[in-house]
């Protein structure tokens, strides 16, 4: 299995959450002022998967939504969006969908996320023996999968489904203490997640949470590498240190006026893989997903923010260029 090989296939089973968003409107009002909210699809892996669609790949949300109005709001936006929804099911009882409700302002950022009982956590073995892993070339999770069962246990299922299908996995570290029973778990877990994943994609203060201290962050990115694997290590407005073949790899950011900080992670993996798949180079896949993650926070949303191709190369062309 090559890992680049595999990401130029472009068809992308992404496992993890959709929920709904709902952002203050308009631009610079507080949610606790806001009269309008603007609503439309959220989610890390839902944000993932219209991004790579938006920039043409071919993502399919893998996942569980309840079965009421605003799990139906979800996949009816995910199909807007282009998403295959064939293995996003629909779950009774108590569960709930996430929702997050948030503002366009840097400053005093708020984003009040809902997910007690979050219908994603109910995913099962048995929706990951339906996937027909022969149609991907590649898996990606968002670290939220892990924190709680049965949705830990049946996402690592997925790992070792898609490894015996010749799949790499992809992982985004993702980590969100508030979601996590403690920090001991979450650490040892995506630790576990991290040692299974082909390519992974974190922040400083994701590795260093990983490795016991913000200041060994580095050090666990490079271990990590070291066994074989492609890392990407972002360093907020510092840029980003990519880890390939023993080579360390450092890119800049495209200084924008960010309105908000949320969705640039999402943005920036949807960016990342769909320019491998086009044929850039390893280099210029992260700047443009720098690119992309630099258009989100510049507008209010995350779904809808994700960039098409033509935006892409609009704001690529327009731009001074990055700052590395």
């Amino acid at each position: 299995m090559n890992l680049i090989e595999s990401i130029k296939g472009n068809r992308f089973a992404v496992f993890g959450r959709a929920g709904m968003d709902m952002f203050a409107d308009p631009v610079g009002v507080k949610s606790e002022d806001a009269t309008t909210f603007q609503a439309d699809l959220g989610g890390s892996s839902a944000n993932i998967c219209v991004g790579l669609v938006k920039l043409g790949s071919d993502a399919s949300l893998v996942t569980s939504v309840s079965d009421d109005a605003v799990g139906r709001f979800c996949i009816n936006r995910l199909e807007d969006y282009g998403v295959d929804t064939r293995y996003v099911r629909s779950v009774g009882g108590e569960a709930r969908t996430s929702l997050a409700v948030y503002e366009s302002c840097i400053e005093d950022f708020q984003n009040v996320i809902y997910r007690n009982g979050a219908a994603d956590f109910q995913v099962s073995d048995n929706d990951m023996d339906a996937v027909n892993y022969s149609a991907f070339t590649a898996l990606i999770t968002a670290g939220t999968v892990f924190a709680a069962e049965p949705s830990r246990s049946a996402t690592f299922r997925a790992f070792d489904n898609a490894k015996a299908a010749g799949l790499p996995v992809i992982f985004d570290i993702d980590y969100r203490p508030y979601i996590w029973p403690s920090a001991e778990v979450a650490a040892d877990v995506l630790s576990r997640a991290g040692e299974a994943s082909d390519l992974i994609v974190g922040n400083d203060e994701e590795f260093g949470f990983m490795a016991g201290g913000i200041e060994k962050g580095l050090d666990k990115a490079r271990e990590l590498a070291a066994s074989g694997k492609l890392v990407i290590y972002k360093m907020g407005h510092e840029g980003a240190i990519t880890l390939a073949d023993g080579e360390e790899i450092r890119t800049g950011i495209y200084p924008v006026t960010a309105i908000k900080p949320n969705g640039a992670g999402d943005s920036f993996m949807a960016g990342l893989l769909a320019s491998i798949a086009a044929g850039h180079s390893l280099r210029d896949a992260v700047l443009r997903g720098s690119a992309c993650a630099s258009i989100v926070v510049s507008q209010p949303g995350c779904a809808n923010a994700m960039p098409t191709t033509t935006e892409l190369e609009a704001f690529l062309s327009s731009h001074s260029g990055p700052t590395l």
